[in-house]
C-alpha cells in the first residue's frame, strides 16, 4: 500500500465518522452520566456524542476510538437478569425454557413438574447469549418459603425486572411480592399462564364458547382481584408457554423490551427465539446499529494493509462480527438443532432452506475474498444505507476502509437475515 492510498483511506474514514458524530441525535445509554432517554437510533447519549466529537476534534480519529470500543464492549458484556417467580406449579420453568428456545428435556433446560422443583434461586444462561440469565425463583407461600421469609431472603436487587406467574387467580402473596418489587423501583409483569388449558377444557366438554369473550373474562377477573388487593392499574398478560406467537405472548415480549434502556433492550431482542419474521427483522435493525462502529474499529484498531486492496483493516473484527451475526440470527448448527427439537421438524429440512456460504467456516481468508470481490466498487453513504445519518454527497470513495467494511458487514447481515427468515417459514409455516 502506498503512502497516498493510506492517507486517502484514513481521510475518508475520518470524514465518515465525524459526519456520523455530527449528524446523529443519539439515544440513552447505560451509565449515570447519560440521562437523556429520548428515542433515537444508536447507543450513544448526547453527553457521549459531545465527547466523541470533542475527542475527534482535538486528537483525530484515534482519540475517538476508545469510546466506540467501550460501547461495543458494553453491547457484548452487559448482563440481563430476568426473575421469574410466583407460586409453585404455575409454569415458571416451562416459560424459562420457551424463552431460551428449549424443550423441557433439552440440555440446560429448567426442570419442570407439577410439584415445586425449585428449592433455591436457579440461574439459567441463554444458550447463545451467555450474559442473559433467567432466574427460576422458588414459589412464594410454600411451607419452605412463607411470604415473609421469601421477601427477606431473595436478593431482589440483582434482577432487571420480575415476571409474576399465576395459573388461576392472583393471591395475597403475589400482591405482597409486587408491592416489594415496586418499593425497590423495579418493573414487574403479571402473567396468567396455561391459558390454553382453560380454552381446551371448553372444547373437551363440547361447550360452545367465544374465545375472545372467555379470554376477556379471565383477564378482567385477574385485574379486578389485583385492584381489590391494592395494585393500581395492573396489566395482566394471558399466555401459553407452548404458543409463543399466540394470546398475549407477542404483547408481553414487546412490553418487556420497551421498558429497558437501549443496550439491555438490544440484548433482550437478540435473545428472543426466532418464532416470527418480525423478530428476525427486529434483530436485523439492532445489529445494523453496530455496523458503523465495527467498520470504524476495523479501519483503526489493529488495521494492517491487505495485499491487493488499497486500504488497511483488521479482518479479525470482521470475522468475529459475521460469526456473531449468524449466531444471533439462529443459523449456527446448535441453534438450528434447538429449533428443530422445539418444532418437531427434521433439522435437515431447516438446513435445506439455508442458501448462503456464510453458514460455513468464516475465517480471515474467506473475509479477504469477500473484500476483494467488491474492492473497486465506488460506494456512497446512500448506497451503504446510513439511513440514520443525513449525509450530503459521497463521503466514502473506492478504497475507503470504512466504506468497504461497512458494506461488507451490512451485506453479510442482510444475507443472513434472508436465510433466517427462510428458516422461520420452514419451521412455522409462515408465509
Amino acid at each position: 500500500m502506498n503512502k497516498r492510498s493510506n492517507t486517502e483511506a484514513a481521510s475518508s474514514l475520518d470524514r465518515g465518522v465525524v459526519s456520523i458524530a455530527a449528524s446523529t441525535s443519539l439515544r440513552f445509554s447505560t451509565g449515570n452520566h447519560c440521562s437523556d432517554q429520548s428515542l433515537n437510533t444508536t447507543f450513544f447519549c448526547p453527553n457521549e456524542l459531545k465527547k466523541l466529537k470533542s475527542d475527534y476534534e482535538t486528537g483525530g480519529l484515534e482519540a475517538a476510538v476508545p469510546l466506540i470500543q467501550k460501547k461495543i464492549k458494553d453491547l457484548n458484556n452487559t448482563e440481563l437478569n430476568i426473575a421469574v417467580t410466583g407460586e409453585s406449579g404455575t409454569g415458571k420453568s416451562t416459560f424459562i425454557n420457551a424463552m431460551r428456545g428449549l424443550r423441557s428435556d433439552g440440555e440446560g433446560a429448567a426442570k419442570t413438574g407439577p410439584i415445586e422443583t425449585t428449592m433455591k434461586p436457579a440461574r439459567y444462561a441463554h444458550p447463545s447469549l451467555p450474559n442473559v440469565y433467567f432466574w427460576d425463583l422458588p414459589g412464594i407461600g410454600t411451607t419452605k418459603f412463607p411470604a415473609d421469609k421469601y421477601l427477606r431472603e431473595m436478593d431482589f436487587k440483582i434482577y432487571d425486572f420480575f415476571i409474576i406467574f399465576s395459573a388461576c387467580r392472583f393471591k395475597e402473596n403475589d400482591v405482597k411480592l409486587a408491592k416489594e418489587i415496586k418499593r425497590l423501583g423495579k418493573n414487574f409483569y403479571f402473567i396468567r399462564s396455561k391459558i390454553d388449558n382453560d380454552l381446551d377444557s371448553f372444547e373437551k366438554e363440547g361447550v360452545d364458547f367465544n374465545k375472545q369473550k372467555e379470554l376477556d373474562k379471565i383477564r378482567n377477573n385477574c385485574v379486578s382481584n389485583l385492584q381489590e388487593a391494592g395494585i393500581e392499574s395492573p396489566t395482566v398478560f394471558l399466555i401459553s408457554s407452548f404458543k409463543l406467537n399466540d394470546f398475549d405472548f407477542p404483547a408481553l415480549k414487546e412490553a418487556l423490551s420497551n421498558n429497558l434502556d437501549d443496550i439491555k433492550k438490544h440484548v433482550f431482542l437478540l435473545s428472543l427465539p426466532n418464532t416470527t419474521l418480525e423478530i428476525v427483522e427486529n434483530k436485523r435493525k439492532e445489529l445494523k446499529k453496530q455496523v458503523w462502529m465495527l467498520a470504524t474499529l476495523s479501519g483503526t484498531v489493529g488495521a494492517v494493509p491487505i495485499p491487493g486492496l488499497s486500504f488497511a483493516c483488521d479482518i479479525g473484527i470482521l470475522v468475529t462480527a459475521i460469526i456473531q451475526f449468524r449466531q444471533y440470527l439462529g443459523l449456527d448448527d446448535a441453534s438450528l438443532q434447538r429449533l428443530a427439537n422445539v418444532t418437531g421438524k427434521p433439522v435437515g429440512d431447516l438446513k435445506a432452506v439455508v442458501e448462503t456460504p456464510l453458514v460455513g467456516e468464516i475465517n480471515k481468508e474467506f473475509v479477504k475474498r469477500m473484500l476483494m470481490g467488491s474492492a473497486f466498487v465506488t460506494i456512497s453513504a446512500i448506497e451503504i444505507g446510513l439511513d440514520f445519518v443525513p449525509v450530503v454527497g459521497s463521503i466514502f470513495g473506492a478504497g475507503s476502509s470504512f466504506g468497504m467494511t461497512y458494506k461488507l458487514l451490512n451485506d453479510a447481515l442482510n444475507e443472513l437475515v434472508k436465510n433466517a427468515q427462510r428458516v422461520v417459514k420452514a419451521a412455522f409455516g409462515t408465509d
